[in-house]
């Protein structure tokens, strides 16, 4: 038999799958290669194990009473290719240009799970910013997973980031956003390709929130997207192989506010400290966070500042899953009990316009 790319994948994803404790999926994926069927192999482990998990998951409810503006779906294409959106804009807009805020949600999830778990529109009419919601497709990704483990999808002007941008000055253009103060933010593999857009596209975003994501460039494939995700040593290793040919004075360009919880089972909190290397911490608070429902999560901020002067903030979630903190359990993949990161991201976001 040749061993042609789709069946090497298949064998990375019957492997994965055994690691997992898993060895009947694994045996029934290499059946299903050796028989030369599709296996959809480079998606399957990224279900298992890139998904955000859920803390809380319920049907769609109605959005919030102060959600009155309008949201509505779109369609972006250019040569790099096409992808639909939903675009939230607040009720009073009024004649002044708006921040603009991009989410990219995470894998399993669409546009409108991702705005119902982090109530980012409720936060765009409090405040008055526009946000967009860039979807992935399955056609794109099994998982509807962004690929930010893909050497194409890391480059300005190619693949998704291309893609993402060109949504997000599609926005700019139609809905009277404020160049100096547009932002990115994501979830998990969403959280991955924010870093990503911040850091190939420093003149389009002011700044980024990462929420369980990983660093740019810490992996180029499957087997070093898994090792990133575990962290520790596999974690340094893909670092140095997949970053060997990363302009890393490019990124603390964009100011960063970073989201992990120490209990994430799914992406090692090692990829937060990582996404914050050329930070140094100028200030420590530690202080119990205020929620909702359930009990409150302990918090640690740290305030960090890059030796250019670029702002950050570490938030550390003490016993969070992989999950969206503080958000509501109307959308899938949140955790009630944390601070609310969409609040503290909007505060963040509203603090650093561009810098010239």
């Amino acid at each position: 038999m040749k061993l042609n790319e789709g069946f090497l994948d298949s064998m990375k994803a019957a492997f994965a799958r055994f690691r997992s404790n898993d060895p009947a999926a694994a045996a029934e994926i290499v059946k299903r290669a050796m028989r030369g069927e599709q296996t959809d192999a480079v998606a399957t482990p990224f279900a298992d194990v890139l998904s955000p998990r859920p803390h809380a998951r319920s049907t769609h409810t109605a959005p919030d009473v102060e959600e009155r503006g309008h949201f509505s779906m779109r369609r972006y294409a250019s040569a790099a290719g096409q992808r639909d959106y939903k675009l939230y804009v607040p009720a009073h807009s009024g004649g002044e240009p708006l921040p603009l805020i991009v989410m990219l949600h995470g894998c399993t999830q669409d546009a409108d799970d991702f705005a119902a778990g982090t109530r980012m529109n409720a936060l765009a009419e409090k405040h008055g910013f526009i946000v967009v919601y860039p979807i992935q497709p399955q056609g794109a990704n099994a998982s509807k997973c962004w690929n930010w483990f893909r050497r194409a999808d890391q480059q300005r002007d190619h693949g998704e980031p291309a893609l993402i941008a060109g949504i997000t000055r599609e926005v700019m253009a139609n809905c009277n956003a404020d160049p100096e103060r547009v932002y990115v933010a994501g979830l998990s593999a969403g959280g991955a390709m924010a870093a990503i857009l911040a850091q190939t596209y420093p003149d389009l975003y002011a700044a980024a929130g990462v929420h369980s994501g990983l660093p740019v460039g810490c992996a180029h494939d499957l087997p070093s997207a898994l090792a990133a995700m575990r962290g520790g040593k596999a974690h340094s290793k893909a670092r140095k192989a997949g970053r060997a040919d990363t302009d890393d004075s490019r990124t603390s360009r964009a100011p960063l506010i970073v989201f992990h919880g120490d209990a994430d089972a799914t992406v090692h909190p090692a990829n937060a400290t990582e996404l914050l290397r050329e930070f140094s911490a100028n200030e420590v608070i530690a202080e119990g966070a205020s929620a909702g429902h359930g009990s409150a999560r302990k918090h640690t901020v740290r305030h960090m500042k890059s030796r250019s002067g670029v702002d950050a903030e570490l938030w550390t979630i003490h016993g969070a899953p992989h999950a969206w903190s503080g958000g509501s359990s109307s959308g899938s993949y949140t955790d009630p009990a944390g601070p609310d990161a969409s609040a503290e991201m909007v505060r963040f976001f509203l603090q650093h316009p561009r810098r010239h």
